[in-house]
């Protein structure tokens, strides 16, 4: 269950919560900004924003203004005294948000929980000042959602939709809220299955693609948000790619890797990444070559895959491949 979806459930049961947002940080603290959590009125959590003293002070607070009407800002310093006599491993300061979710703001929430799912990008806009709680999403077509907008503020927000993280202007909390990068696994074997787990835990959105419907099923990836029965040779016709796509490729065969790498290769990606021996990945690579690829389209290859360590299993192989995908989303 997504965290919007969360919330609006206790909407609906007339329970309250409080939504805890990093919106700065300076230091090594643990979270970027945008980082939530939910804390709710039964003390459930869901999501962090750090664990440790942070997390702490931040439930805190919030079980002390459960019930209450307006957010406030909580201000937590960690510095290098106070890390070392608490064994914490990070420092730095935090300015967390704290707001509770009002009933007002449940179609608003229901809202942001169907764009999620659906992939789709928005920016969600919290002003409290002079008296005021005001919440408002903005999709791109200029839909709005919450708390109403002027038509000259709305394109004054609209500008956001470019932007990657939280900012705080003009008194206004402005978070762009992006669809999930999609990824396209090639090949639904064994190692798939775990990295298809791993990859939707951190955020992914995981779209399985083999040519044997006993393997491109549902049952074996109950995490994957699509799954395609597909020829390898005319799947691509039917694939979107922006040049934000990540392409795992770990089909069952040297010869099935070779065609999708020479597909992928015609198209503008974040990142490709194909697994195989060294020998097995030579020759693929080769043969690009003979395809009329350059060596720099050809180097941008992540092959072998995954970051290197020692791994054997299809499990430790899975994660190895994710902790790649993670970092080059991260650097991007």
């Amino acid at each position: 269950m997504s965290l919007y979806e969360t919330v609006e459930g206790y909407l609906k049961e007339k329970k309250a919560g409080i939504m805890a947002t990093v919106i700065a940080r300076s230091g090594s603290a643990p979270r970027d900004a945008g980082a939530k959590m939910f804390i709710g009125q039964d003390g459930r959590l869901w999501g962090t924003i750090g664990g440790g003293r942070l997390e702490y002070s931040a439930c805190e607070e919030a079980r002390a203004m459960m019930g209450a009407n307006r957010p406030k800002i909580l201000s937590i310093r960690m510095d290098a005294t106070e890390v070392a006599s608490q064994g914490m491993i990070c420092g730095g300061n935090v300015e967390v948000l704290l707001e509770p979710v009002l009933e007002r703001h449940l179609s608003l929430y229901h809202r942001l929980d169907h764009l999620e799912k659906e992939g789709r990008s928005s920016v969600l806009i919290t002003r409290f000042d002079e008296g005021t709680f005001v919440k408002t999403l903005l999709e791109e077509d200029r839909k709005v959602s919450g708390d109403g907008l002027s038509e000259a503020h709305a394109e004054s927000f609209a500008r956001y939709f470019r932007e990657t993280r939280l900012s705080v202007s003009d008194g206004a909390i402005i978070e762009p809220i992006h669809a999930p990068v999609v990824l396209y696994v090639f090949g639904g074997g064994h190692v798939s299955q775990f990295i298809a787990r791993a990859a939707k835990m951190v955020g992914f959105y995981v779209v399985i693609i083999d040519d044997r419907k006993e393997f491109a099923d549902s049952q074996r990836f109950p995490d994957a948000d699509e799954i395609r029965v597909a020829d390898f040779e005319k799947i691509f016709e039917d694939l979107q790619f922006t040049g934000k796509e990540f392409v795992v490729i770990v089909t069952r065969g040297h010869q099935y890797d070779a065609h999708v790498l020479k597909e992928t290769l015609r198209r503008d990606t974040r990142y490709v990444g194909m697994i195989g021996s060294r020998r097995k990945v030579k020759m693929v690579l080769d043969y690009m070559k003979q395809c009329g690829f350059d060596d720099e389209r050809i180097s941008a290859v992540y092959a072998p895959i995954g970051l290197s360590i020692h791994a054997e299993t299809p499990e430790e192989i899975a994660i190895s491949i994710v902790a790649e995908l993670i970092k080059v989303r991260r650097e991007s």
